[in-house]
């Protein structure tokens, strides 16, 4: 009998970070179906199978549920498994990056390599109550099945892709800056914002640049892998992307990085950012052994089989794992307020 999974889906990021594991559920002769939080849009295929209640999705009763954000609703049947949004990053470096908090909702945390297992793993055996396994990140699966490196562009192509965490976001710092640029550049451009980065009259601000440049292209969401294949160079501030980029050989540039580094090429000036960008489109070795080595910290696994380990993990956890560990915490008032959120009035919390 096929196995069956579900994706939950609370942000657009999520279809590109779960489409390789599908694909990887499909190749095994298995099912999957989404399940799609509101106000998130519906951005599936005819092929994709969408379940739009939560009745449907007990019935349907999957043996895991994967969810790339910070969330996942507890009374949903199977295993649930973080299979993250991005990269850790320390965007702030007052306190431990976001990546690692634990809000007591999954079982099995999917690690991507070095840069987050070590600490994830420290943190279950605290804690008790989830198993970490290193599988690297599902999504990039197809970044290693593409030749990296330049594209081959008429014209060199920037991609401005800012973060949306508040007073790092570069994104109402830059725009005039950016204009001068478009406006004296021999170059094209693209802009996308996070999808949390929701501030209309700023994202007005820089639609407005597509309307009057002919060369710009304004992007509400980044489309992952087909976004960052055609681009030359990034511009950004402190955002996982910026890994995504690297991992198919292509220079950023960094607008005041939190942690910058000889991987980056870091300017805390606005009026530094074009000669950067002239920089990096030269793409110097050194800087790009710079990108090799940094990335690898980041995401261990080169071989495009993420996907088939986020599965084995389920498989081992279930086998092994499940109903074994401590229980986690009641988190009583936030399933109070998802369930009044969704109207689902079951509780039976244990």
């Amino acid at each position: 009998m096929p196995k069956k999974y579900l994706f939950f889906v609370s942000l657009p990021y999520s279809y590109s970070i779960l489409r390789p594991l599908q694909e990887e559920i499909w190749k095994n002769g298995d099912e999957v179906a989404w399940f799609i939080e509101e106000p998130c849009d519906v951005l599936l295929t005819k092929q994709e199978k969408q379940l739009s209640t939560i009745q449907q999705v007990i019935d349907y009763n999957p043996i895991a549920v994967f969810a790339p954000g910070n969330h996942v609703y507890d009374f949903f049947p199977g295993v649930k498994v973080q299979v993250f949004h991005g990269y850790a990053m320390k965007k702030r470096i007052e306190r431990i990056d976001d990546h690692f908090t634990i809000r007591g909702w999954f079982d099995i945390y999917c690690t991507q390599g070095p840069s987050s297992t070590a600490y994830f793993q420290k943190l279950s055996q605290e804690k008790g109550f989830f198993k970490i396994y290193e599988t690297g990140w599902c999504k990039v699966d197809p970044f290693f099945k593409v030749a990296p490196g330049a594209p081959g562009n008429p014209r060199p192509l920037v991609l401005y892709s800012p973060t949306f965490t508040k007073d790092i976001s570069s994104a109402d710092k830059l725009y005039d800056t950016l204009r001068g640029l478009m406006a004296t550049k021999p170059w094209d451009w693209l802009i996308t914002f996070h999808p949390k980065l929701d501030d209309p009259a700023l994202i007005a601000e820089y639609r407005s640049l597509a309307e009057e440049f002919p060369h710009v292209n304004f992007q509400r969401f980044n489309d992952g892998l087909e976004t960052l294949r055609k681009i030359d160079v990034m511009l950004c501030d402190s955002s996982s992307i910026i890994i995504e980029a690297m991992l198919l050989d292509k220079p950023v540039v960094t607008y005041r990085n939190t942690h910058p580094g000889k991987h980056l090429i870091d300017v805390n000036d606005k009026d530094a950012i074009g000669e950067a960008l002239e920089r990096a489109l030269q793409r110097p070795q050194e800087l790009m052994d710079e990108i090799h080595q940094y990335t690898l910290h980041h995401e261990a696994h080169r071989d495009g089989q993420n996907s088939r380990r986020v599965l084995q993990a389920v498989d081992d956890f279930i086998e092994n794992y499940q109903g074994k560990l401590k229980p986690k915490p009641l988190n009583l008032v936030r399933k109070l307020k998802i369930r009044w959120k969704v109207k689902y009035l079951r509780f039976n919390f244990l």
